[in-house]
């Protein structure tokens, strides 16, 4: 059976806010290149009101039936599982086997799923490690995007086996190097103070900032990255096909956004 259709059906309504949330929220990790103001902002604002947005849509098209109940039960267990292997990495450098888990649920999935996928187990892990404060806002909608973006991936119809495989490694890499520049974005402006060569400036050229900031980037941050790089591919390549094919099976078995029928059973008896 081709998977033909996403877990998680979108209006064209449902596109236009997302697409609305995630302006806000990628103008709270660009606002360094094109401030230029003397005190710093408080960017947190930006990530909760584009959350609360998400979370309101999200409560929208379940009460809508955009989601139903099959999809919000999976919805419910993946976001558990990845909030539950996201604290194994804690303390290694960019050991991170949710991202694994992500990226693979929203190849099936769909990029719809993938997204809210992303909102709700990076939330659900905050809550459950106490991982609560400003940067959770950046870590959710990274996640979302990362959820999304593998959810479109080119072939999910139709290309399978080793170059699937490949593609998802590619990916896996990119999706690591993507989180951990979305990461230093939140922390850069902060980090240095600003009496050095990779200081935030506000006002300054945006090329003289965007030097700055990738110069600090790929002198601190590599030795998460590259791990996370690693490690994430390398579990696609051992397990990749065989938690692909456990997640189709399920997707096929589910027949979501299927209408259920009841059927009596002295019908059934009598169309026998």
């Amino acid at each position: 059976m081709m998977l033909t259709k996403d877990v998680v059906r979108f209006s064209r309504r449902s596109a236009a806010v997302l697409t609305i949330t995630s302006c806000i929220s990628v103008a709270g990790f660009l606002w360094p290149f094109f401030y230029s103001g003397e005190n710093l902002p408080r960017t947190q604002i930006f990530f909760w009101l584009a959350i609360t947005v998400a979370v309101v849509l999200t409560i929208s098209e379940v009460s809508n039936s955009q989601l139903d109940a099959k999809s919000v039960a999976l919805l419910g267990v993946l976001s558990a599982l990845v909030a539950a292997l996201r604290p194994l990495g804690a303390g290694a450098v960019g050991i991170e086997p949710m991202w694994f888990s992500i990226i693979l649920s929203a190849r099936v999935f769909g990029p719809s799923f993938g997204f809210l996928l992303g909102i709700t187990s990076i939330f659900i892990s905050a809550l459950l490690t106490g991982g609560l404060g400003p940067w959770l806002g950046y870590q959710i909608f990274a996640a979302a995007w990362i959820g999304l973006l593998a959810g479109l991936l080119p072939g999910r119809k139709s290309v399978r086996g080793n170059k699937e495989i490949a593609m998802l490694m590619l990916f896996a890499v990119f999706a690591s190097e993507l989180f951990g520049i979305l990461m230093d974005l939140q922390f850069w402006p902060w980090a240095l103070g600003a009496n050095t060569q990779l200081s935030f400036l506000a006002g300054a050229p945006i090329a003289e900032n965007l030097y700055r900031f990738f110069t600090f980037h790929f002198l601190t941050a590599m030795a998460w990255d590259l791990p996370r790089a690693v490690f994430t591919s390398g579990l696609i390549l051992i397990a990749g096909q065989p938690v692909l094919t456990a997640l189709r099976r399920t997707y096929v078995r589910a027949a979501f956004l299927t209408p259920i029928e009841f059927i009596e059973r002295e019908r059934q008896q009598k169309g026998a």
